[in-house]
Formats: structure tokens, sequence, C-alpha cells
């Protein structure tokens, strides 16, 4: 049986993620630009807290301009896989390569590490979204072989939900094994909490909603059991990379904007750091 304050959190959790998934089902189903936006908005929400943890840590990154270049970044990438334009991009490159020219007139006695913060945050969270963009408008054949209708290829929002659901399934069923069956840590010195029988609760939860997207889009329902171990296995490494941020300047969650949920990063450490793999994934298998 599940203690009173188990089953407190465990509501909480429930009704804040019921809004949380109204709000992402809206914004991925309305248009591609609500798409775009929602993107947007946990790029700055993230990269804020990602900052905040640097700057409890003693470091001193870039916070605004670090933020912009993460914004431009997402919505750059956006117009790339919308438009099957890559040239703006290149964009990219120099506002990347300003974080060292504003170093030199901040007169910082860390810059070395200011400056790694500030890319550091972009890296880690700015272009794991600019990458979920280009999932956005993936074939299934793999990236670049786009349907294209009137030369613009199409977004398919329902690739993206899938995924997500992957995400979040793992995340409910890792946590529902983990508080009933936990026993064997996963990771005790950065996540005391983990335990192997969540672990394998996620992956069996994310397998099954994997299998049901590939089916009920059909698509190849092995394919996408495939993605979601990919998520799976680099979802928890997300988590732990974000567990190890906080643990490493005394913090327990990166934000209180989502109640039972905690941050922007806590929300969606998983996502950040499985979306490269998953791209990868796609681009080679497609699905």
């Amino acid at each position: 049986m599940m203690e009173k304050s188990t089953r407190t959190n465990l509501i909480v959790r429930t009704l804040s993620g019921a809004v949380l998934l109204v709000l992402v089902l809206a914004a991925v189903l309305l248009s591609r630009y609500t798409f775009a936006a929602l993107l947007t908005i946990i790029c700055l929400g993230a990269m804020h807290e990602f900052y905040v943890i640097a700057e409890r840590g003693g470091v001193l990154p870039q916070k605004g301009y670090g933020m912009v270049v993460g914004v431009l970044t997402v919505l750059l990438s956006f117009h790339a896989a919308s438009a099957d334009d890559l040239r703006l991009l290149i964009l990219l490159l120099p506002l990347f390569f300003v974080v060292f020219f504003i170093e030199l007139y901040r007169k910082r006695e860390t810059p070395l590490v200011n400056i790694a913060a500030t890319l550091g945050g972009a890296f880690y969270v700015a272009v794991p979204l600019s990458l979920l963009c280009f999932v956005a408008f993936i074939d299934g054949n793999g990236y670049g072989e786009a349907e294209v209708i009137s030369e613009v290829p199409v977004y398919q929002p329902y690739v993206v939900l899938s995924y997500i659901f992957i995400v979040w399934a793992n995340d409910i069923g890792a946590y529902l094994a983990g508080v009933s069956l936990g026993r064997h840590k996963l990771f005790e010195r950065i996540s005391p909490k983990k335990t192997w029988e969540g672990f394998l609760g996620g992956l069996v939860a994310a397998v099954v909603v994997g299998a049901v997207a590939g089916s009920v889009m059909d698509h190849s329902v092995l394919l996408w059991a495939g993605v979601a171990c990919v998520t799976v296995v680099c979802g928890v490494l997300g988590d732990l990379t974000e567990s190890m941020f906080k643990r490493s300047v005394d913090l327990k969650d990166s934000g209180a904007i989502m109640p039972g949920h905690g941050g922007f990063l806590d929300r969606f450490d998983a996502l950040f750091l499985s979306a490269p793999f998953v791209f990868v994934y796609f681009t080679i298998f497609g699905y």
C-alpha cells in the first residue's frame, strides 16, 4: 500500500500532468506554429533554470544573450525543417561565437567557465528542441525524403505526440513501479529514489505506448518499440544528468512552475537527452 504522502503527491502530479497534457496536445495539434511557440516557451524556461543552477554554483553565464541564442536556434531550425531549407542555420555559427567576444568586456574572474556554461545551456536545451523540429517534419523513410505538398514538407504532429507520450509513459511507469515495487537502487549516488524496478516498469510502459502508436499510425510497430527503447535508456540518463546538476548545488527542483513536477528541466530532462538519439534513429531507420 502507498503511504498517504505518496498518494497525495501522486494526485498532485496527476492533476498537474493533466493540465500539461492539454496544453501540449493543443499546441502540437493546432498548427505547426503553435508547436514552434511551445518549443520556444520550453526553451526559454529550461535555459533560464539551467543558468540559475549555474549561478548557484558560482558561475556567471551570459544569461540574456544565451537565451536569445537558444531561441534563435529553435526558430531557425523550425524554419529550416518546415521549409526544407538549411541555409539559415549558417547564421547560428557567428551567434555562438559572439559569446567569446562578449566575455571580453564583462571583466569576470572566470571567463572560461562562464563561456562554457553559456554555450552549455544552449547546447543542452536548444539543440535537442531544434532536432525535435526536424522530427516533426521527418518522412517515414528518414529525413530528407519528406512527402511534399507544393514543395513544403508535411508537418507530422502525431509523430511528435507519439514520441512525447513515450517519454511520459516511461516517467509514469517508472514512478508507479518504483513506489510500489522498488527495492534495488539504480544510481544511488545521484538519485537515491530511482530503482531498477522503476526502470523496468518505465521501459515496459514506454514500449507498450510505442507499439500502440506505431499500430495506430500504421507505421512499423517494431521500429516504434525501438524508439521507445532508445527513449527510455537515453531519457533515464538525461534524468540522472539533471539530478547531477541539481545535486551539485544542493537544489531539489529546478523550478516550481508545475506542482508535483518541479520546473521545465525537471519535466523535460528526459526529452533533452533522448531527442538527439531519436532524431538519428528516425534519420537512419525512418518509422
